[in-house]
């Protein structure tokens, strides 16, 4: 869908504010002090219909140096730029700086519009224009049209109008199918409605009662309503200036440079790594370490440069870097940035996001240099490689990888594709995939574990399925943990031993006196037969000093083979005793169809304490099953 959004840009006092109304008939200049001092402080929004019908947002940005801050937030997602140029006064700083930051963030499509023409003569206009020619050689505006107007006698207004037209048809559609995001420019209060947010929609579409993510914060929120325009509307789609009545968050919980977005499409960070380039008319270098003033979006952030590829990054110049912020925010790969010098306030660069989720790296790596040389020119396979490297401990899914990726969902889903096919990835269910480095690594993390646990525990038969999932993979449950287990069963790194995971090549062997011990424990139970002792009873029969925990581990080693039932924490019988248990129930089934629980007792001449529990294990095995006060064959 075709939607856009333009932006004014240009020094102050040269005649936004007042060429935005001439155009849309809004008065964008909304705060006390603005109107009292005469100039823009903060942003201001307005909106028209172009000649081809379709109506385009307006963004109106401060021209002065103090509030570069709001000019930021208010460029960040426009289409197309009209840069106001004074007539009586030419270029000047604002005018270059505000060019410098749009050549930055990469707009591409704009008008010079040469204001208050009724000021000058022809001959002066003619040199004005002659130098705004040479000022923008070589940038975006390069081969735009200049229009000279008089925004208070209407001079001009109408070519003006026909430029924009033009422009408009050639911006390209927005992908709505892309997640939701918008980052925040104005939070307020309406009586009776409440949390009123607005943005550009950069990503995606929303609708009403759409259920959001406030990131960095994680709040959650709800869409009461939204307007486009100054109209209600149901929904609304990428590029299109939109205010958002929200539920469930209040007015201070948001401020500008929050982002609204799906659940689950963003990952909050404090380290990028980036494309860094200095302005050629940048008054100073970048060294390592520097602080620097980071604007995304519509937020601003300090942080801290790490160069990677060099010493010093030198006006005109470009690098790899890491920019270490000094609070949360959250972006995306291909996402453009600006940067300016911590103090004094001067914009000296920017740039593009290469990793949003980055990990620390250490200076003069070669091979993060050529990870982030593929991620600059585009290379999908190296995108997707990395960050399904770097989130298989999440058990990341198609969607979750286009996101961070940057990249559509059958771009991705074709990639790991070819993955699997080449053994770089393994596919589970729900489209999940983990990338083949992070099953070896794991591996080896479960390897040492258990061999660990092994030496630790001679005579334990292995660790419970449960430890294992809550220690190494807390993230999954049910069939996509045993999917994940059978992987390293399968590469015979582990082997599973009903709901134990055991080292491969691992046994428990007993010596020769817990040898004599076993055949005395299985005598015991088996000569109480149908009202085995307690544990503690176990170990008070066979009276040796010392070794209550040795009993007890070889108790559970009898278990695990098959010597001994365990029907719960107190109750454990005799594997003789056990089968002879349910012959007899069977037998008495078959003939009669049903028990009571005190004829089992009266069969098995034992008491409730012990039949209680033997019924109910054959119900969990599904030998039988309970109907009222009964049991019947299952």
């Amino acid at each position: 869908m075709r939607n856009a959004i333009i932006g004014t840009a240009g020094h102050i006092d040269h005649g936004k504010t007042t060429l935005i109304k001439a155009l849309t008939g809004i008065e964008t200049d909304r705060l006390k002090e603005e109107k009292k001092r005469g100039i823009t402080i903060d942003l201001g929004f307005a909106f028209f219909e172009v000649a081809n019908g379709r109506k385009v947002g307006v963004v109106d940005v401060p021209g002065h140096e103090r509030f570069i801050k709001n000019m930021l937030a208010g460029v960040s997602g426009i289409d197309l730029v009209l840069l106001v140029i004074a007539a009586d006064e030419g270029f000047m700083p604002q005018t270059q700086e505000h060019l410098d930051i749009l050549s930055i963030l990469d707009v591409q499509k704009g008008i010079v519009v040469l204001t208050k023409k009724d000021l000058v003569d022809d001959e002066w206009l003619n040199l004005v224009k002659e130098d705004i020619r040479d000022r923008v050689q070589g940038t975006f505006l390069e081969h735009a049209p200049i229009v000279s107007v008089s925004s208070i006698e209407g001079i001009g207004m109408d070519e003006l109008k026909m430029h924009i037209a033009q422009l408009t048809e050639k911006v390209e559609n927005k992908d709505v199918s892309q997640p939701l995001r918008l980052p925040v420019d104005r939070v307020f209060t309406m009586p009776g409605f409440g949390t009123v947010v607005t943005g550009t929609l950069i990503e995606g579409k929303i609708e009403e009662k759409q259920a959001l993510i406030i990131y960095p914060n994680s709040l959650e929120a709800k869409v009461r309503n939204i307007q486009v325009h100054g109209k209600t509307v149901f929904q609304a789609f990428a590029g299109q200036r939109v205010a958002i009545n929200l539920t469930g968050v209040k007015k201070e919980d948001i401020s500008r440079g929050d982002i609204l977005a799906d659940p689950d499409t963003m990952k909050n960070t404090m380290l990028v790594d980036v494309k860094l380039n200095l302005l050629k008319s940048s008054k100073r270098k970048i060294e390592h370490w520097n602080r620097l003033r980071f604007y995304h979006g519509t937020k601003e952030v300090l942080c801290r440069v790490v160069l990677l590829d060099k010493d010093e990054l030198n006006p005109g110049e470009s690098c790899y870097a890491q920019l270490r912020l000094e609070e949360e925010t959250a972006c995306k790969y291909g996402d453009r940035f600006v940067v300016r010098y911590y103090s004094p306030l001067e914009t000296i660069g920017g740039g593009r996001i290469l990793d949003p989720n980055a990990i620390k790296h250490k200076k003069s790596n070669s091979d993060i240099i050529t990870n982030l040389e593929a991620k600059n020119e585009g290379n999908k396979d190296v995108i997707i490689e990395n960050i399904l490297n770097k989130f298989s401990n999440e058990l990341p899914d198609i969607k979750f990888i286009a996101v961070q990726a940057g990249l559509s969902e059958k771009i991705v889903e074709e990639t790991l594709g070819s993955f699997v096919e080449k053994g770089l990835a393994l596919k589970l269910s729900n489209d999940i995939f983990m990338h083949r480095d992070f099953i070896e690594k794991s591996e080896e993390v479960l390897i040492e574990f258990l061999v660990k646990f092994h030496k630790k525990n001679p005579l334990k038969s292995g660790v419970s399925k449960e430890e294992i999932r809550s220690r190494f993979f807390n993230n999954t449950k049910g069939k996509l943990f045993d999917e994940i287990i059978d992987i390293y069963s399968k590469n015979n790194i582990i082997r599973i031993f009903r709901d134990l995971i055991v080292l491969k090549g691992f046994e428990v062997k007993l010596s020769k006196e817990q040898i004599v011990l076993k055949d005395k424990i299985l005598k015991i139970y088996k000569d109480d037969e149908f009202k085995p002792p307690l544990l503690k009873e176990v170990i008070k029969a066979l009276n040796i000093r010392g070794k209550d925990k040795e009993i007890k581990d070889i108790i559970e080693v009898m278990i695990d083979t098959n010597l001994l039932v365990k029907l719960n924490d107190d109750i454990i019988l005799n594997i003789d005793v056990y089968n002879k248990a349910k012959k007899l129930l069977k037998e008495y089934l078959e003939k009669n169809r049903s028990i009571t629980l005190a004829q089992y007792r009266d069969i098995l001449n034992t008491s409730r304490k012990y039949v209680v529990p033997i019924l109910e294990h054959f119900d969990s095995i599904k030998l039988t099953k309970r109907m009222e006060d009964k049991r019947v064959l299952y």
